[in-house]
């Protein structure tokens, strides 16, 4: 996210935004395609606005320590205020300034919690007395559900159990007998290979090619048992998962027949309370930020209220 005061150069051109910006036809089509207020001061906010042109320097500073930290046009809108409510460079201020700042400041910000407090304590306590009867509609058939769910999953493993260790029953004799049959093969290649280590190459291929055709015959033979045993294994396992879903299914449909309109009930007593709650909080908020914005760029008019490097 870009952070105030952000700026784009281009063409030796400073392209920012000012309040007034803001407030024209332009710049009330700007807010509505941003939404988020916080976008106003981004540099696609700013391309936007000039007709969304590419290129240029993206550019911003969050320093405001001193002038020259920005351009010359920045610089000016500043001192001219030209961003009231956009942004809070408290950093410009001198200390005596800033205190006047925070004696405003600080019981607004109070007064913004005190009320947004009440009316989230309001809303909270609407919200968990309607959580608490969603709740009690909804533990019960939940608790029905997965009694049935469970009883059902343990008919289905009950099922399975058996079927999987019939397979591996045949699929490890096969592998043994696989084993049995390479271990053989393998020593007879280390036989032939061992002695004839003068004329390796010409016996080791022929060895190892003995050795690959008995081992690969071997796997055949492996695959030839463990596949039916597999497929064995299979049909039973989707028997046995569809009849867990055959039972499972409409247990959840006569749960969720309860659950649902238990949860639209909670939302239909939560929404209008929310709802409620927004219409209290985001008038005090705007109330809080209109204070704050206006006392901060009103003590900033002054010469005298500024830091050193700001008394141009």
């Amino acid at each position: 996210m870009c952070e105030f005061v952000s700026w784009i150069e281009k063409d030796g051109k400073c392209y920012f935004l000012t309040a007034a910006d803001l407030a024209s036809k332009r710049g009330k089509q700007l807010i509505k395609h941003c939404k988020n207020d916080d976008d106003l001061v981004g540099h696609g906010a700013i391309r936007w606005f000039y007709g969304e042109f590419k290129g240029g320097q993206d550019r911003e500073c969050t320093d405001f320590s001193s002038p020259n930290n920005f351009p010359r046009e920045i610089v000016t809108a500043m001192l001219e205020g030209k961003f009231r409510g956009m942004g809070l460079p408290l950093a410009a201020l001198n200390r005596t300034a800033r205190a006047k700042y925070e004696e405003i400041e600080q019981p607004a910000l109070a007064k913004y919690k005190e009320t947004r407090q009440l009316a989230l304590a309001k809303y909270e306590e609407i919200e968990q007395l309607a959580w608490a009867k969603y709740k009690e509609i909804e533990q019960p058939v939940l608790a029905k559900y997965e009694e049935i769910e469970q009883l059902a999953w343990a008919k289905y493993e009950e099922t399975r159990q058996p079927a999987w260790a019939k397979y591996e029953e045949i699929e490890q004799l096969a592998l043994a007998k696989y084993e049995e049959i390479e271990q053989l093969a393998w020593a007879k290649y280390k036989e032939i290979q061992q002695p004839a280590l003068a004329k390796y190459e010409e016996i080791e291929q022929l060895a190892l090619a003995k050795y690959k055709e008995i081992r690969q015959l071997a796997w055949a033979k492996y695959e030839e048992t463990r596949q039916p045993a597999w497929a064995k294994y299979e049909e039973i396992e989707q028997l046995a998962l569809a009849k867990y879903k055959e039972i499972r299914q409409p247990a959840l449909a006569k749960y969720e027949e309860i659950q649902q309109p238990a949860l639209a009930k909670y939302e239909e007593i939560r929404q209008p309370a929310l709802a409620k709650y927004k219409e209290i909080r985001q008038p005090a908020l705007a109330k809080y930020e209109e204070i704050r914005h206006r006392i901060f760029w009103d003590i900033f008019k002054d010469r005298a209220n500024r830091i050193e490097a700001w008394r141009i």
